[in-house]
């Protein structure tokens, strides 16, 4: 198997992040753009299925065979039992669950895109295997858009999307049909519930291959597991949303799986989590004026609400903003609302995902309590975005 550094990090300690190709295209056409986005934080390493791009071809391998493989080509470049962070789409989504199960010590966070325990059915890719050896890959280019893309894709993107399909035209015929043949063999949706590595399961909402429904089967039956859902996406991630993917990786990249932690090593987690999610000069502010009085308060809430629950994997940041965001429009805590409001947009939500949140608010917590919302939420806004500013009522 063949590797390729697609980003080479800061310095040489950076955090390897080692990224898998789908089925038919190569890690430097599906990965290069959102590595490129990584590459200031991560080292990234791209390896490719035999037969595809440069990596020699093969006749007959299965998920375990290639999961070996990437661990092999991973320790002839970073040396033996180095840990790393895994990404991969589709089938090399696949080999990511593999080696979270083979391997378990190695990987230490796993992001896997459109892709699922298992993916289609065993009768589906031996009709695939037995077309591509019987007539080559050339005649899946007439239809391999429909899988892979989401809608006007291509017309946004026409250079990504041509360099995808000049990777499927380019495949060994026989190693793409002898990876067909390992997805239909591969089916580890009984051993789900022993992945105790956080892994976040990203699905496209117009993944016809692998849809979101498949992706939530995966969330939800590893331990530590979340789905995201990208709107207007297909199949291929990665290329057709790098910006988000590599905002969804460096987000969960951060985080662990929990584990036995002392009070100093929560408070000190809930600290740096505070000041990232509210900034250093409302923290500094928030403890210079700290008294006799509440120095236990500040240490409560920096230990047990951002040290014990905003570190915690299961939901990302964006989630807990709007669960907080819900909280305090229900409770009417004004001063504390326009706070999160822009902690969440530091978390990276949008005006306009924001302004979903405090409608949905209109139909649960009432109207007056949406319509103040609201208006707090455009005065945040208009001192974030610079725009005008107004006491008025939004509505009722």
């Amino acid at each position: 198997m063949t590797t390729r550094q697609l980003a080479a990090g800061p310095s040489k300690h950076a955090r390897l992040l080692v990224v898998g190709p789908s089925l038919g295209t190569s890690a430097a056409s599906l990965w290069t753009a959102a590595a490129n986005r990584l590459g200031s934080t991560f080292t990234v390493l791209g390896w490719d299925l035999p037969g595809h791009d440069s990596c020699p071809p093969a006749s007959k391998f299965d998920m375990a065979d290639l999961a070996a493989g990437v661990l092999a080509a991973v320790d002839a470049v970073a040396g033996p039992e180095v840990s790393f962070a895994f990404a991969g789409d589709s089938l090399g989504g696949a080999v990511g669950l593999q080696l979270l199960l083979d391997a378990p010590d190695r990987v230490d966070s796993a992001v896997l895109c459109c892709t699922g325990p298992r993916i289609g059915t065993p009768e589906r890719w031996y009709d695939r295997a037995r077309t591509v050896r019987s007539q080559g890959t050339s005649v899946l280019l007439d239809t391999s858009p429909a899988r892979w893309f989401g809608p006007g894709f291509q017309g946004r993107d026409p250079h990504t999307a041509s360099a995808l399909l000049d990777d499927l035209a380019r495949c060994d015929d026989e190693s793409y049909a002898a990876a067909c043949e390992a997805l239909a063999t591969f089916d580890v949706r009984h051993r789900l519930a022993e992945i105790d590595t956080p892994v976040l399961a990203v699905a496209g909402a117009r993944d016809v291959v692998a849809p979101p429904s498949v992706l939530h089967h995966l969330a939800s039956g590893v331990q530590f597991g979340r789905l995201v859902v990208l709107e207007r996406i297909g199949h291929l991630a990665p290329a057709e949303a790098p910006d988000r993917m590599a905002e969804l990786i460096s987000e969960h990249l951060r985080r662990r799986a929990p584990t036995a932690r002392t009070t100093a090593t929560v408070r000190a987690d809930g600290m740096r989590v505070r000041r990232e999610v509210l900034g250093d000069a409302h923290v500094d502010r928030a403890l210079a004026s700290t008294t006799d009085l509440t120095r236990e308060f500040q240490d409560f809430i920096t230990t047990y609400a951002w040290g014990s629950v905003w570190t915690r994997p299961v939901l990302d940041r964006r989630a807990r903003s709007l669960i907080t965001l819900t909280a305090l429009v229900a409770r009417g805590h004004h001063e504390e609302l326009a706070m999160h409001l822009r902690a969440a947009r530091t978390n990276g939500l949008t005006n306009a995902e924001i302004a979903e949140a405090l409608l949905q608010t209109a139909i649960y917590c009432g109207v007056p309590d949406a319509n103040t919302a609201f208006r707090i939420a455009q005065q945040v806004f208009a001192e974030l975005d610079g725009g005008p500013t107004t006491d008025e009522p939004t509505g009722s």
